[in-house]
């Protein structure tokens, strides 16, 4: 599989209004994050400095102040960022099948969110069920690669493959969301989930592989972006340690604002456009073996299936079957 990224990168620059509200709320939530934890890391360090509280009771108030910023951390992505992600993967989809972008993206892509998807719920489901089949499916690669764990040489590699995979499955997932923005997908969000994954599964190794190349790419590209911004905190620590603990999150707040407001968006746009037009130069009808042959192994597919226009899921076979079937042993 060829990655476009001549292609995905026209695209990406063309739903730039999308990309921007992208970078705007990334800036938001860094800004925040900076001021959120700057305002922790002054206030207990100032406690601490005038003695009023013990470094224990220190610790225990920043795991407390990190409790809390998780928490309304996922519930803003839940439901701020993912509505944001899945209409600029609509209007992603659009610019790939007509080469153009709509007029007005923003409310394109949450008018075909809301067109595809009744409730925000709905997409929620989807998504998870789509992630938990491929999770489920390439679990079978990580099996294989487990019996190479038995050399001692190899077990650090097997590990750090098992993990690579987990990763690359969040950037497929939204390809296959992605599919179902398509002019060929059923109207149904189900059955077009559905159709996704079957391509994902004729095509699975190309698909993963070049993934989990370009996500190792995206991480050794924020890496070096980190490092470029470790000057900032340098300079700061000539002044005190407060600032340089705070020149240090603020180093981090930039590079996770460019991080999840620019690279990521790009790298997904990549992995989307190169799904689509390679699942394109097919006949986008993956046979019934490729379902069954899924089924047998996902039971999450199968609850996938039978969600799809109420389709039978196929019956799983039992685990001595599978160790006996050649098409079972790897995806």
């Amino acid at each position: 599989m060829v990655l476009h990224f001549g292609r995905a990168t026209n695209v990406f620059m063309k739903t730039l209004p999308f990309v921007l509200l992208r970078i705007a709320v990334g800036l938001g939530l860094g800004l925040f994050t900076v001021l959120y934890f700057g305002a922790v890391v002054w206030i207990g360090t100032s406690l601490l400095d005038a003695g009023t509280i013990s470094g224990w009771i220190a610790g225990i108030g920043l795991l407390i102040a990190v409790g809390l910023f998780v928490g309304a951390w996922r519930l803003v992505s839940k439901y701020l960022l993912y509505l944001v992600k899945a209409g600029h993967i609509a209007v992603v989809v659009h610019v790939i099948e007509t080469g153009d972008a709509p007029d007005d993206q923003l409310t394109y892509g949450t008018e075909q969110v809301k067109d595809r998807f009744a409730e925000a719920s709905v997409l929620f489901a989807v998504d998870k069920l789509v992630k938990a089949v491929l999770e489920e499916f390439n679990r079978s690669v990580v099996s294989v690669a487990d019996r190479l764990g038995a050399v001692p040489s190899l077990e650090k590699l097997v590990r750090l493959v098992g993990k690579a995979i987990a990763v690359a499955v969040s950037y497929v997932d939204e390809a296959i969301l992605a599919y179902g923005f398509t002019e060929d997908a059923a109207d149904d969000p189900w059955q077009s989930a559905k159709e996704g994954v079957l391509l994902y599964g004729e095509n699975w190794k190309p698909i993963l592989g070049s993934t989990m190349l370009i996500v190792i790419g995206l991480y050794a590209a924020a890496a070096v972006l980190f490092l470029a911004l470790t000057p900032i905190a340098s300079v700061l620590a000539g002044l005190s340690p407060a600032f340089e603990v705070a020149g240090w999150v603020v180093v981090a707040g930039l590079t996770l604002t460019v991080y999840a407001g620019v690279l990521k968006p790009w790298v997904k746009t990549v992995v989307i456009t190169t799904f689509l037009l390679e699942s394109a130069d097919g006949d986008r009808r993956p046979d019934d073996a490729m379902a069954d042959r899924i089924a047998r192994r996902s039971e999450a597919f199968q609850e996938l299936a039978s969600r799809a226009g109420g389709e039978r899921a196929t019956e799983e076979q039992p685990a001595s079957d599978l160790e006996t079937t050649p098409e079972a042993s790897a995806p």
